[in-house]
C-alpha cells in the first residue's frame, strides 16, 4: 500500500471463500494500480478453477440454512450492513478513489448509494408477497410464491466498484440466494474489503464469496457450466454479456444482464437553461463520464444552441483536474489507458469529422490516465461517439430542429438503456419520453439511479431489472400450486 495511507495496509487482497481468506489454489497473483499514480496499490490473488469450486461447494452448504430463514432474519442482516457501511463510507470513499481513480465527491456518491441497497432491499425481503386466487373456470385455487432461485454468479465492473457489487449482492440475499462475486481486475479490493463489514453483520460463512482473477472468461465459464448455479448476474458491455447469455443458455440459467448504454439527452427549445446545463453536467459528468448512463449524445435546439453551448464549456472548463484523493479536485483521472486512449480517439476522429472543440480535447503529458472535460459542437452524424459508448469526459454536441427529428435521432440506437429530456413544457416532454425506445429517462434531471427504482434497458442494453422490486425478483422463482378445497 501507499505509504501515506497506513491504514489501509492491511487491506485483504486474498480470495474470500467459506468466510475466509485465502491465497490462490497456484498462488499466482496480479497488480492494482492507482490510475492517478500509475503506482501498484497492491498485489491480489487470482482465482483459478480450483477456487471457484471450493466457492461453489461453500455456497452451497451455506444457502440451505439461509433460504431457510426467515425473510425478516435475512432482513435484519441487511439492515445491520447498511449501518456498518453508513459509518465507514469515508473508508469505502477513499479506497474507491485509489482504485478507480475518481474523485472525492464521485467517490462518496458511490459509497452512500451502495450502502442505500442494503438498506432498501432489507426493507423488499420481507415483501415478497404471493398470492391466491380463484381460478374463473376449473374452481380451483392459484396458489403462486416466489421461492429463491439458487446460487448467482454476479460479475461486475471497474467503474463502479462498490455499488455494483451491492446492486447485486443485496437483492441475492434479500431472496435467500448465495452468491459468487467476480470483480473487475482493475478494482477488486473494495469488494473484498467489504467482506469482513457483511461478516460483522452477520452474514453465513460461505453466503458470500469473492473472487478476483485474470482469468475471468474461464472461471467465469466454469460456474456458469456447474449444475448448482441458477443465476448469472452481469453488469458490462454489451459484448462481454452476448458471450455470457451463449454460456448462460446451455443450462437455461436465468440472466439478468444490464449491458452498454448510449444515452441521448434531448434539450428543447423551452427547457430551463439552468436546469438543461446543471442536468447536462451531471449526466454527463457524474463518475467522469464512466458510466452506461453516462450522456453520450447532447441534442440541443438549434435556437438554444449557441447558448447551451457556450453555458456547458464555462461549467466543464470550471471543472478542476488532478488525484481525486485532494478533495478540491473534481475530475480525476479515467481507469487506465486504453479508457484514455480511446477516449482521445473518439475526440480525434471528431475534429477529423467536421467537429470543433470548444474546451479540452488533448491529452496531458506527465503521470496518471487523465484526459480533460472537453466539450465538442458541431459533431458530425457519422462520427464514432455518436455510435459508441464515450466513457470519459466528452460532451459531443449536435443541434435539431424539431421534435420528430430529436426523437428520431434519439432511438436510432441498437441500445436503450436511459435518455434525458429537458424541456418546460411537461405534457410534450411526457409525450416524448413514452416515445423514447429505453428503458429509463430522466425528465428534467441528470440522475436516473435509485435503490427504489427498476434500472435496466431495453434493446440491447440488457436483459431484468436491477434495484426496486423487480430487483430481488432476478434471484427468485414463482412456484405455481393447484389445489381445491
Amino acid at each position: 500500500m501507499t505509504a501515506h495511507d497506513p491504514k489501509f495496509d492491511t487491506l485483504p487482497t486474498d480470495l474470500y471463500i467459506d468466510g475466509s481468506f485465502r491465497p490462490g489454489a497456484e498462488g499466482t497473483r496480479f497488480d492494482v494500480l492507482n490510475p492517478a499514480t500509475e503506482q501498484v496499490i497492491a498485489s491480489v490473488a487470482s482465482a483459478e478453477i480450483a477456487d471457484a469450486d471450493a466457492a461453489l461447494d461453500a455456497a452451497e452448504r451455506a444457502m440451505a440454512d439461509w433460504a431457510a430463514r426467515t425473510p425478516r432474519a435475512r432482513s435484519e442482516v441487511l439492515r445491520r450492513a447498511w449501518e456498518l457501511m453508513t459509518a465507514r463510507l469515508e473508508d469505502f470513499a477513499h479506497l474507491i478513489t485509489l482504485e478507480n481513480g475518481k474523485a472525492r465527491n464521485d467517490a462518496m456518491g458511490e459509497a452512500t448509494y451502495a450502502a442505500e441497497f442494503f438498506r432498501w432491499f432489507a426493507e423488499e425481503a420481507v415483501r415478497a408477497d404471493g398470492m391466491i386466487t380463484h381460478a374463473p373456470a376449473s374452481g380451483a385455487r392459484i396458489i403462486v410464491q416466489h421461492k429463491p432461485a439458487g446460487l448467482a454468479v454476479l460479475v461486475t465492473p471497474w467503474n463502479y466498484p462498490a455499488a455494483m457489487g451491492t446492486r447485486k449482492i443485496a437483492p441475492a440475499l434479500a431472496a435467500g440466494c448465495a452468491v459468487i462475486i467476480k470483480p473487475a481486475s482493475e478494482t477488486p479490493l473494495t469488494m473484498l474489503a467489504l467482506m469482513p463489514l457483511l461478516e460483522e453483520a452477520g452474514v453465513p460463512k460461505g453466503l458470500v464469496n469473492v473472487l478476483p482473477s485474470k482469468r475471468t472468461g474461464a472461471l467465469v465459464d466454469h460456474m456458469l457450466h456447474d449444475p448448482r448455479v441458477r443465476v448469472v448476474s452481469f453488469t458490462g458491455s454489451t459484448g462481454v454479456g452476448r458471450k455470457l447469455l451463449q454460456s448462460a443458455s446451455d443450462q437455461v440459467l436465468k440472466p439478468a444482464m444490464e449491458l452498454g448504454g448510449n444515452a441521448p439527452v434531448l434539450v428543447f427549445e423551452d427547457a430551463d437553461m439552468d436546469t438543461a446545463i446543471e442536468g447536462t453536467m451531471l449526466a454527463k459528468m457524474r463518475n467522469l463520464g464512466e458510466a452506461c448512463t453516462a450522456a453520450n449524445r447532447i441534442y440541443v435546439h438549434e435556437d438554444i444552441a449557441p447558448e447551451f453551448t457556450k453555458r456547458l464549456t464555462a461549467a466543464m472548463s470550471a471543472l478542476k483536474v488532478g488525484d481525486g484523493t485532494d478533495p478540491s479536485v473534481d475530475v480525476g483521472p479515467l481507469v487506465n489507458a486504453d479508457t484514455r486512449d480511446k477516449v482521445a480517439a473518439f475526440v480525434a476522429d471528431a475534429v477529423e469529422k467536421g467537429a470543433s472543440v470548444e474546451c479540452g480535447g488533448e491529452t496531458p503529458t506527465g503521470t496518471g490516465y487523465f484526459y480533460p472535460p472537453t466539450v465538442l459542437s458541431n459533431v458530425s452524424a457519422d462520427a464514432d461517439c455518436v455510435h459508441d459508448e464515450i466513457f470519459g469526459p466528452v460532451a459531443a454536441i449536435q443541434t435539431f430542429s424539431d421534435q420528430e427529428e430529436a426523437i428520431a435521432r434519439a432511438n436510432d440506437t441498437e441500445y436503450g438503456l436511459v435518455a434525458y429530456v429537458f424541456s418546460g413544457d411537461m405534457k410534450r416532454a411526457l409525450q416524448v419520453c413514452e416515445r423514447l425506445d429505453y428503458g429509463m429517462v430522466g425528465l428534467n434531471r441528470g440522475l436516473v439511479s435509485d435503490p427504489a427504482a427498476p434500472f435496466g434497458g431495453t434493446k440491447q442494453s440488457g436483459l431484468g431489472r436491477e434495484g426496486g422490486h423487480e430487483g430481488m425478483l432476478e434471484f427468485m422463482e414463482s412456484q405455481y400450486i393447484s389445489a381445491a378445497w
